[in-house]
């Protein structure tokens, strides 16, 4: 995934020419192929399919200030938008497969939405991500780390009446040339895009600037943590962004020491798998949390990284992509062009484990797989387990108490018992006394009264304690909750929509909300089914004040009071 996609066809330049000598390592090991592959070939005609969708969104109108780019599709006129057409566009004049191979109409379209992009970039060189921010040096190297690669296939091209082209297209670049080498960034993920960006900027017009800044992010040192995954835990957002544009630094800057990040990011990616392809995203930091998505965005690096290493493991994570996903890689066929190295036959494949348990301490999880089910057990998450069954899915278990205004229960952490995972939190609720009477302010200001200062009484205490185990080919999980007695519980169970459920009854006046008080309820997804029970049902108070709001899904809820203990089974 790239930084904001433009609509649903993504911000990505998507097919070109191989690039002389852009191969540092693969093409050391291999005789580079001649002939593009199908596959790539069939990504040549997404592409085209793309190119001809996004001409909707082109401004039309002569008199406007930025006629010839492009508008987002909520029609605010934009350089992501516009860079997403220059990619896709350039990628097709420079393809003898497309239909657009040396189109002057085509190349008349990029002339005039590269006028528009220089209108819109700032005198520093930067541009601006319409929703969020401006100025901004990192949405910028988003943009050049693809446009470079754009500006040497329509250079490549032979398309006549390129070199006028060519004028505007290195104006904007050597423009923000000058913003990457000063300019600041927001997230930890974004000085390896800059990075990524002024390698490619010194790969076509070297510069000394552009490598020592480089090498000022790189002393940072890159932020792998003993899990094999970056700061941000962005599974299916940055963490495969990070993986692509670190492997652009290391060849362009000759630095091999930086692919062992990658590997060990894409290993640990193995035990984040979900037996229909997609990928745990829960313990994310970033907007992609809670998502669903799938593999696609690490193809590039799988793929790179299989060759390299003849990894069999990383071949079939390529091949699963392709199963899954085969039309999304068109946001990222650029680098596959880049570097005919890539067109090689994969290695063979060797079996991806599906079936284990995993530990993930310092991203906060557990992940169990056994076949065709799996689950995941999280820390500082509300959600505090999620269970797949194939299409059929439990996306959260979550649970409340009416306690103070601050009953949703969520664990710091994890605790490893034997065969079971142990997830606690303990809540105080004092009342307070009158404030020290010699301390109280003449005028009766309450805020230099504050709690702090007060003695508390009548302290009730809620805790809770979740242990999880596996059983009967699933998951046991009991849930029990005191210490303050007759205290009202709503337990939720949240699934994906899409299903149908049998055993529960839906709530008289919430919607997509069942009430479960039966031995056993199911919920079914084509041909899988999750089965779960028994039920509890001791009131009908499902949002419980303090408790987070009811996700839009389909959700059952288990209701009781303190002193609660119930016991769940998922299979």
């Amino acid at each position: 995934m790239d930084r904001r996609k433009f609509v649903s066809l993504g911000a990505a330049s998507v097919c070109m020419m191989p690039l002389i000598g852009s191969a540092a390592f693969l093409s050391d090991q291999y005789e580079l192929p001649q002939v593009k592959p199908q596959w790539l070939i069939d990504l040549i005609k997404f592409n085209d399919i793309d190119v001809k969708n996004i001409a909707a969104y082109k401004i039309t109108d002569t008199a406007k200030k930025y006629y010839g780019g492009y508008l987002s599709d909520v029609e605010i006129p934009n350089p992501h938008s516009t860079c997403a057409f220059i990619n896709r566009a350039c990628g097709a004049i420079a393809c003898s497969e497309s239909v657009y191979y040396q189109s002057a109409d085509l190349l008349k379209d990029i002339h005039l939405a590269l006028l528009a992009l220089l209108k819109m970039q700032h005198a520093d060189g930067t541009i601006d991500l319409m929703d969020t921010n401006f100025h901004s040096t990192p949405d910028t190297a988003f943009m050049v780390k693809r446009m470079v690669q754009s500006y040497k296939l329509l250079q490549q091209s032979g398309t006549k009446g390129t070199p006028e082209v060519l004028i505007p297209f290195e104006q904007f670049l050597k423009r923000a040339g000058e913003a990457l080498v000063v300019g600041g960034i927001h997230t930890p993920n974004h000085r390896w895009v800059v990075s990524a960006a002024l390698t490619k900027l010194n790969e076509q017009w070297p510069d000394i600037r552009y490598v020592n800044r480089v090498n000022d992010w790189l002393a940072e040192h890159i932020d792998l943590d003993p899990d094999g995954q970056y700061t941000e835990k962005s599974t299916y957002g940055y963490s495969a962004v990070v993986d692509r544009v670190l492997i652009t630094v290391s060849k362009g800057l000759k630095k091999p020491e930086i692919l062992d990040a990658v590997r060990k990011n894409i290993l640990m990616m193995r035990y984040y798998l979900h037996p229909n392809g997609e990928v745990v995203t829960e313990a994310s930091n970033r907007q992609d949390k809670g998502t669903v998505g799938t593999m696609e965005n690490y193809y590039y690096a799988c793929r790179y990284m299989a060759l390299l290493d003849n990894d069999g493991e990383m071949a079939s994570i390529c091949r699963l992509i392709e199963s899954t996903s085969f039309r999304k890689l068109t946001d990222t066929l650029n680098y596959f062009l880049e570097d005919p190295a890539l067109w090689k036959e994969l290695p063979g494949g060797k079996p991806l484990p599906v079936s284990y348990v995993k530990s993930f301490p310092y991203s906060g999880l557990v992940r169990i797989r056994r076949n065709q089910w799996d689950t995941t057990i999280l820390s500082n998450n509300p959600g505090w387990l999620t269970f797949h069954k194939g299409n059929a899915v439990l996306q959260g278990m979550r649970v409340a108490a009416s306690f103070f205004g601050k009953g949703q229960f969520q664990s710091d952490t994890i605790k490893e018992t034997g065969n079971t995972w142990v997830l606690t939190k303990k809540l105080d609720g004092p009342y307070f006394q009158p404030f020290p009477k010699d301390k109280i302010p003449a005028d009766g200001d309450m805020a230099r009264m504050p709690k702090s200062g007060r003695k508390q009484s009548e302290v009730q205490y809620l805790e809770t304690t979740v242990t999880i185990s596996e059983a009967n080919n699933g998951m046991s999980i009991t849930i029990e909750m005191g210490g303050t007695d007759n205290v009202p519980v709503s337990m939720e169970l949240i699934f994906r929509k899409g299903g149908k459920f049998s055993g529960v009854q839906p709530h008289v006046s919430k919607a997509d909300a069942w009430l479960f008080n039966e031995k056993e309820g199911t919920y079914t997804v084509g041909e899988n089914t999750i089965h779960f029970g028994p039920g509890k049902m001791e009131h009908k108070n499902v949002q419980l004040r303090g408790a987070l709001p009811a996700m839009d899904a389909p959700t059952v809820y288990l209701t009781g009071f303190t002193p609660f203990k119930h016991t769940i089974q998922l299979s």
